[in-house]
């Protein structure tokens, strides 16, 4: 996977090891529910690259009672724990509907958005991934790694213009990025090298064009006057 279309999904694991601490630290005093159980020792699987486990454990947490990790945004934390393994295993497919399960509790998370986005990319589905980029930005306009991925969507699609305007966007608030400055000299030369073949294309359809509509109005010979000069044969009826 490319740098700068893995910023959000890594930061999930940054997340999962805040908010496991203080889920652990309760741990010491209550008998944690069975969804917590099951959602902390998943993030230490996911931590350690056990994803096929890690989904087991997430799947198990999200059929228990949910209570308690809803309270404290662990069962954000399952969706996008679960997203995120399913991603890592190439399961593009499930990692969207886990993510649009996700979505329908916490239906303006930017992680979940820009995630989806990263499945549909993987998937060839660039459009739709630059609208799921584009709902991770509406949540947070400063979401560096969502703005990244719509470049790369976009350069994907070929339209250089607006990943060069996305690429710009990341730059400002993350200027030392240098693998986001590489990519927007990239996608600068790509304009500029289409720019020939743009003019070459539009000479061509003004030739076409042209050369059509002089085979339209050409005067066609006469063919009358060929007519009028052969002899009228008159016919009539024999005088009897």
């Amino acid at each position: 996977m490319k740098r700068g279309q893995i910023l959000g999904i890594l930061a999930l694991l940054l997340v999962c090891a805040v908010t496991i601490i203080p889920a652990m630290a309760a741990n010491e005093t209550t008998t944690p529910d069975a969804a917590t159980s099951y959602y902390n020792n998943a993030v230490q699987l996911t931590a350690s690259g056990d994803y096929l486990r890690a989904i087991a454990l997430y799947d198990q947490a999200l059929g228990s009672n949910t209570t308690m990790i809803r309270v404290s945004d662990a069962l954000l934390y399952t969706y996008q724990g679960k997203a995120y393994a399913q991603i890592q295993l190439g399961n593009y497919t499930e990692a969207i509907t886990t993510i649009n399960a996700g979505l329908v509790e916490y239906p303006n998370d930017e992680m979940l958005w820009n995630n989806k986005g990263y499945a549909q990319y993987s998937l060839g589905k660039y459009a739709d991934a630059v609208t799921s980029y584009n709902r991770a930005l509406a949540s947070d306009g400063n979401y560096t790694g969502a703005m990244i991925n719509k470049g790369d969507a976009l350069v994907k699609m070929g339209n250089y213009q607006d990943a060069i305007t996305a690429y710009k966007s990341a730059l400002e608030t993350d200027p030392g990025n240098n693998a986001t400055a590489t990519k927007l000299a990239d996608a600068e030369k790509a304009t500029a090298s289409a720019l020939p073949v743009t003019l070459i294309v539009i000479v061509v359809v003004i030739v076409v064009a042209a050369g059509f509509a002089y085979s339209v109005t050409r005067k066609k010979p006469d063919s009358s006057k060929k007519a009028s000069s052969q002899p009228d044969k008159k016919t009539g009826s024999k005088k009897k």
